[in-house]
């Protein structure tokens, strides 16, 4: 099975991001978590980008507040799906995060979810991989399922 990549631009949004944590979790999807700023420690997030696929990573998810670079600095060092999170701080709520990730140079796409859309994320991610796993297609149809109440 596939993995996914999780990295997050700050310590101050470990809190936020754990949900994607426990959805990997609960479809048994295996995942590293990683911290590492597109401005404070761009050779390491370069780094991750590039070496995501040689370690069987099909996907990651990129978190990341205000200026929110790190999805399109990711995206622009892999080909692999990048989901992009725009995490609400700073004095304009996550709107800034949500505009740097949504607003990429064709070429360049990074598949957005809505400000703090931590559980989206994860949930996209699974359905990303399970175009390739029908165990995990079964076990999102039977989640999509649930959801009817």
């Amino acid at each position: 099975m596939s993995k996914v990549r999780i990295i997050i631009g700050s310590k101050s949004d470990l809190e936020i991001c754990q949900p994607i944590r426990k959805v990997l979790d609960d479809f048994g999807v295996m995942y590293d978590f990683q911290i590492s700023s597109a401005h404070r420690s761009p050779e390491k997030t370069v780094k991750l980008a590039q070496d995501a696929e040689a370690e069987g990573y099909a996907v990651i998810i990129a978190c990341a507040g205000m200026a929110a670079h790190l999805p399109g600095v990711i995206a622009s060092h892999t080909s692999l799906p990048v989901i992009g999170v725009p995490i609400q701080s700073g004095a304009l709520g996550g709107k800034d995060a949500l505009y740097s990730i949504v607003q990429m140079p064709p070429g360049v796409p990074v598949a957005t979810v809505a400000i703090n859309g931590v559980k989206n994320a994860a949930l996209l991610a699974i359905q990303i991989l399970a175009t390739a796993d029908e165990t995990l297609r079964d076990k999102f149809k039977e989640y999509k399922q649930s959801l009817k109440g």
